[in-house]
């Protein structure tokens, strides 16, 4: 194999790549990238047997065909640390060469034909979006996936067509988060009648895509993974198996304690209040009276912290307790000036509505 790569269309490629690659397995492989040299193109391709990428590279001009497999983070060292505007790749034997102006660097890899079969897009995809239109969901409900869970369905985030949304779902049991995007066009049969959970990496990794507003994502369901297709690049992934909480149960609808709040005050005061919660009191509580909210954290060690925020409110007073971190990681994905805050009682959930096509919904705590 001889290739001549652009260096800065390289690092970029391996930035997504290596983040694929995982970092402690017992298959010393999985911690190879697969250079694959055609006549024409060349495709690397990263995988941790349940998420994958290929990766075609673009400015690469191919000299002679083949195939090489080396260590992921020796290959991204050397390609990030080098100057050279082209790099020259010659490789032989499980031996890669990788020449600039003043350097010359041999790497020792695996033998070809052993690395995993990463998928590329097969057929005619049962869904397209657009992709920075998926991001701003991916953003609005990443953050909500549980991070360690015996229940591994709610690891990851549902998808679910209804119409012509896609809605996206996320929850770690004590908050969930819901976005809808457009689709860009009307979905396959297979995926309309599908209710599947992507795991929380393939998700991350979407969102690390480099995206302008008219990239389309293509999307495609084989057997129990999906494939994601968008510019140069397919992300393969398992599907996380098991049943998703029926969040449609949870979200309230017969709430009569209506606020609409400033995004960036609420941010404000909501980081302020919390300054002074400790370990054993990392809740702050929101008291909501006629046309005052008051914020108001402390720990008995340190002290106590009080944030006055006018609104317009005539309802019944009432007062709840929030984990500040839940509402600092909604307010931080809102898009809109404003949002609609609703709540019932002191002991049921809080719910958050920006625009017709994102809520969360939020656990109280107590404050003893």
């Amino acid at each position: 194999m001889k290739v001549d790569f652009n260096r800065a269309a390289l690092l970029h490629a391996l930035g997504l790549l290596t983040s694929v690659v995982p970092g402690r397995t017992p298959k010393p492989i999985l911690r190879c990238l697969q250079i694959n040299a055609g006549k024409k193109e060349v495709r690397i391709c990263a995988t941790d047997l349940e998420v994958g990428m290929n990766y075609l590279v673009s400015e690469a001009t191919v000299h002679q065909p083949g195939e090489v497999i080396i260590p992921a983070d020796r290959l991204a060292a050397i390609v990030r640390e080098s100057a050279d505007e082209v790099l020259q790749f010659s490789a032989s034997k499980g031996t890669c060469e990788i020449k600039g102006c003043d350097s010359h660097f041999t790497i020792y890899g695996q033998e070809p034909g052993q690395y995993p079969i990463v998928p590329t897009l097969q057929g005619q995809p049962d869904l397209k979006i657009n992709l920075s239109d998926l991001q701003a969901g991916i953003e609005q409900c990443l953050f909500a996936t549980a991070k360690e869970s015996s229940r591994y369905a709610i690891n990851g985030v549902l998808w679910e067509i209804k119409g012509k949304k896609l809605l996206l779902v996320a929850t770690d049991g004590r908050r969930l988060a819901r976005s809808r995007v457009n689709l860009s066009s009307s979905p396959g049969e297979k995926l309309a009648q599908a209710r599947i959970i992507v795991p929380a990496k393939t998700m991350a990794l979407l969102n690390k895509l480099t995206s302008s507003n008219d990239d389309t994502v293509a999307i495609e369901l084989v057997d129990n993974q999906v494939l994601i297709g968008a510019a140069d690049v397919v992300i393969s992934s398992n599907l996380v198996e098991g049943n998703f909480p029926k969040y449609e149960d949870i979200i309230p609808t017969d709430y009569d304690k209506k606020l609409t709040l400033s995004t960036e005050a609420t941010l404000s005061a909501v980081r302020r209040s919390a300054l002074l919660t400790s370990e054993e009191s990392r809740g702050i509580k929101l008291t909501i009276g006629k046309d005052k909210i008051v914020f108001s954290g402390r720990a008995p060690e340190t002290g106590n912290a009080q944030i006055d925020m006018s609104v317009q409110y005539d309802g019944e007073p009432i007062e709840i307790g929030f984990n500040p971190q839940f509402l600092i990681d909604v307010l931080r994905v809102i898009k809109t000036e404003q949002f609609e805050f609703e709540l019932g009682q002191a002991d049921r959930p809080g719910l958050i509505k920006s625009g017709n096509d994102f809520l969360y919904v939020l656990m109280p705590i107590s404050l003893g």
